[in-house]
Parts: structure tokens; sequence; C-alpha cells
């Protein structure tokens, strides 16, 4: 055992063992997450029993999980929560309905009891909004149609988890009252809470920040201030410091500065996590380990199987094609670290023993671990699967207008069929409109196909990696066929059909990066399109003739 008579010289020895683990995890490819809970364990009693100052950690890990849902509260402002749109909603709520259920009953068999199964059901809904986001933006997908998402479902399950915790910490301690009496006491406590936030917010905060944001370290000094304010008055009135700490953050979430704040805590956030995850390793039993095996990898199959089927089959009910659906459920096939706070949190609440925190953690290193892969190789995975997938795109109530239904008169007219609605390729088509040409629109997100209908384009519902849906448009009508879609993978498989039907016209594909450009090239491709080096071109181009029209005016 290692010991240290200065509390500065352990916290520097564990952050250095962090370091190391967490240079190995990046070298595996795997979320930093794990590798902090190894760290815990290994500097814990199981390991070298490095953690005399658990006080420090422990108020190290309570700033941090206030932070995270300081920081997710920030991002829920109330007009972007309508954004969000009902796939994300009825997905989000659909699948912890049915996860939940199915996991309380697989808890059961596996010989848990009530409450505890109870807490694995709920721990197995949630997916890790850290790993997914992370993941996403390396990959470029974040703004993606299953990236999009895939990030609404994560804002539905972030606000189930609180609400939930919410409500475990509000009934806790009211065993001698009534149930009624106990949930007129939370109403009561929560909305006089509640309407003191928005006296504030509404008369306070807007001058407050005004005068504040003359100093971006002050405005976010007092950012946190508010953060931990608002966590302590959630846990004096038996909400736990989390609620607080989230309601602190919707607070702030519809001010100017809750972009700049969320940027700026997002560093200090991690931090601080490091010490939560860090701290739960520390009371991790790894001696319950060999017996909780089996559990532990029945709950992670269903977490990784069962869990992006049901996710597939809800995103494909509302109308999304199989690509969608399938990326969109293999990067929420893991546990959250929202399960984990949950699990915590029912300790303290003396609902479940550290041994059921330990299957859960146990399930949640398995699943990050898996799903980090699954996440990362997800559309080879798609490759794979795809034959065996085409039931989902028969799940959609209602079927979309085909192109079988255009007239003879439209399909003679089109000069370019565009793949991809988004906001480049929406540009793309109002200036080939502009430009006297027919164009005809091809996306696979249901809402974009409506959204441009509407404004009285010939917008269709289609996938340009579907042969069969490729084969039926009018090709010998068009002159060219361009794809937005910045996916080496797509173009190439459109490409691909296009030669296979003797396309006559021009096609012309996107990349974002040089690499891509030349495999393009390589293939056969007319024209490559690079919306970043176009727009920097064209915004250069536009300011040298500013800069020399005002030249000449002098």
């Amino acid at each position: 055992m290692l010991s240290f008579s200065n509390v500065f010289y352990e916290i520097a020895l564990i952050m250095a063992i962090a370091t190391v683990v967490g240079g190995l995890a990046l070298r595996l490819r795997q979320p930093l997450i794990m590798a902090f809970i190894v760290v815990g364990i290994v500097v814990g009693p199981a390991g070298i029993n490095l953690v005399e100052s658990s006080e420090q950690v422990e108020l190290f890990a309570e700033l941090g999980i206030a932070l995270l849902l300081f920081v997710v509260g920030l991002k829920l402002d109330p007009h972007e929560i309508q954004a969000v749109g009902p796939v994300a909603i009825t997905t989000g709520i659909g699948q912890i309905i049915i996860t939940g259920g199915l996991g309380y009953l697989i808890a059961l068999a596996l010989g848990l009891n009530v409450t505890s199964a109870f807490y694995i059901g709920i721990a197995l809904t949630f997916s890790s909004t850290i790993i997914t986001v992370k993941l996403f933006s390396d990959q470029r997908e974040i703004d993606a149609l299953h990236g999009r998402i895939a990030l609404g479902v994560l804002i539905v399950q972030d606000i189930v988890v609180v609400l939930v915790m919410i409500a475990l910490s509000a009934f806790t301690g009211n065993h001698q009252q009534g149930f009624g009496e106990a949930l007129l006491m939370v109403l009561f406590k929560g909305s006089c809470f509640l309407i003191c936030v928005v006296l504030i917010t509404r008369y306070l905060l807007p001058n407050l920040l005004h005068t504040l944001a003359r100093s971006t370290e002050l405005l976010l000094i007092f950012a946190i201030s508010w953060a931990v304010a608002l966590a302590s008055v959630g846990d004096a009135l038996g909400f736990s410091q989390e609620v607080g700490a989230f309601v602190a953050g919707v607070a702030l979430a519809s001010t100017p500065y809750r972009t700049d704040l969320g940027a700026r805590l997002v560093s200090l956030r991690d931090f601080l996590l490091l010490f939560f995850f860090i701290n739960l390793g520390v009371h991790i039993d790894i001696t319950h380990f060999a017996s909780q095996l089996f559990p532990a990898l029945v709950l992670s199959m269903f977490v990784l199987l069962g869990k992006p089927l049901m996710v597939m089959v809800l995103v494909g009910v509302m109308g999304y094609r199989k690509y969608t659906s399938v990326i969109t459920s293999l990067s929420l096939s893991q546990i959250s670290e929202f399960s984990l706070i949950l699990a915590t949190l029912g300790v303290s609440l003396g609902h479940i023993n550290d041994e059921v925190l330990g299957l859960i953690t146990l399930v949640g290193i398995i699943t990050m671990g898996v799903s980090t892969y699954m996440i990362i190789y997800s559309h080879h995975l798609y490759e794979i699967l795809s034959p065996y997938l085409s039931w989902v795109d028969t799940l959609s109530p209602h079927r979309k207008k085909r192109l079988g239904e255009l007239t003879v008169t439209e399909i003679a007219n089109v000069d370019v069929i565009l793949f991809g609605l988004g906001r480049y390729g929406g540009s793309l088509l109002r200036n080939l409109s502009q430009q006297g040409l027919k164009v005809l629109g091809v996306d696979f997100d249901p809402e974009l196909v409506r959204f441009w209908r509407r404004e009285g384009v010939l917008a269709f519902y289609g996938d340009a990696e579907d042969p069969e849906f490729a084969a039926t448009l009018p090709l010998n009508a068009a002159k060219w066929v361009v794809s937005t879609l910045p996916r080496q993978r797509t173009g190439l498989a459109l490409l691909r059909t296009l030669k296979h039907r003797h396309f006559q016209g021009r096609v012309a594909l996107t990349s974002h990066s040089p690499q891509e450009r030349e495999i393009l090239q390589e293939a056969g491709t007319d024209l490559v399109l690079l919306p970043f080096q176009d727009a920097a071109q064209e915004a250069a181009r536009t300011l040298a003739e500013l800069s020399l029209n005002k030249s000449e005016a002098k």
C-alpha cells in the first residue's frame, strides 16, 4: 500500500496514472470513461489502495456531476427542444419504455429483487451522450441525418433521467407519509423552487449577465457559482444536487451566453468527471465480478443487440430508410454515464447495494467498450447486415410518394437529379432553379422532403445507396446526377448504379478531403464538389473584388 501525508501528492499521482491509462485507452480507441473506472479500481482497495483522501475525491466527483447536469441543462433551450422532431421523441420515449420493461423482466429472471431489477431496467435504457457525440464529431457525422436523430434521442433520454432522479430523491424519506401527502409536498417544494428560479431568470439575470459579460472570466465564475448554488438548494429541498444543477443550466439556456459558457465549461466538466469515475471505481468490489459475470454478459447482450433492434424498428416506423435506422441504432448500443450516476444515487438512497452498482458498472464497461467499435465501424457493419434488413423499409405505415407517380411531362423536363437536400444541397437546388434548370430533389429525410414539396420543388423520398430506387430515376431525361452527400461510400455506390444503368449524362459527387477527391475522380466522376473549398474561394473572390472596387473609388 502506498501512503502520502500530503493530499496534493496523492491527487497528483492519481492524475498521472489516469493520464497513462487514458493514453492506452485512446490507442485502443476506447472511451476515457472506461479508462478512468479502471484507474479507480487500480488505486482503490482492490488495487494499490492509494486513495486515502476519499473526501476530497468525492467532493471533486460531486462537482463534476453538478457541472455535467448544468451543461446538459444549458443545451435545453425550450425553442430548440421543439426542433428535436417527432422521430426523436417517439423513438426516445418508445425505446425507454420497451427497454426498461424488458430489462426489468430479464433482471428478475436472473434472480434479482424487484427494487434492484427496477434500477437495472432503468439503467439499461439510457445511452451515452459523451461517447456518441464524441465519436460522431470525430467522424464528422454529427450533422448527418442519423447523427441529428441520435442526438435528439439522447436529449429526450437526458430529460427522462433527470425526471427519474427527481422522483427517486423526492419520495425517499417519506415513508411516514401517505403517497398523496408526499406527492403534494413534492409538488409544493418543486413549484416554489421553479417559480423563484423563473423570477430570477426573468428579472435579475438578464441585466446581471450583461454586466458580467464584460469579463469572460467573471461570467464563467458566475456560471459555476450559479450551478453550485442551485445544486445546493436542490439538495436542501430533497431533490438532489444533480437536479438543482440541471435547473440552473435550463435557466441560462435561453440567454445569448449559453453557447460560450457551454464551450468553456466542457474542459472543466471533463476534468472533474475524471474523479467521479475514479471514485466509482474505488468503491467497486471486484470480488463480486466473478459471480456477476454471467448476468453482466446477459444484460450486455441485451443492450448491444436488443436495444439497437428496438431503435431500428422505431426509426423505421417513423418513415426512415434502413440505412438511417441501422446507423442510428448502432450509435445507441451502450448504457450511459447517467446510468452509473443513477445507480450511485440508488446506493446513497439505500435502495440498492454495492453489488448491484458493481453489476451495472460491469455492464457499462462491456457495452461502452464494444459499442465504441460498433460506432466506428458502423458503415462496414451496415454493408454486412444490409441484405438481411430489407424488412426495415416495410415498417412505415404510410408509403412515401414514389417516382413512379411522376407524369411523363415532369420526367421529360428534368435537367438535374439532386441527391441530398440539406443546407448545401438546398442552396445548390435554389441556385440551379434560378439558372432555369428543372431539378428533381431526392433525400432520405422525410421532414426535408415535406419542406421542399411545400416550397413547390419536385422532391421525393429515396436513398442514393439503394440500387433498386436509383434504377427508377428518369435517367434518360437528366443531363446531370448530383450528390451532395459527403460520404465517399455513398458516392461510389451511386456511381456504380448509374454505370450499370448506362447513364449517358454527367455525374457530380461531393467530397470533404483531397484523398476522397482522388478516389472519386479515379472511379470516373465528371466533377467533384468541395463545399468548404468552393465556399472559401467564393468568399476570397468577393473580398478581393470589394477591395479592388474600394481602391478604385479612392
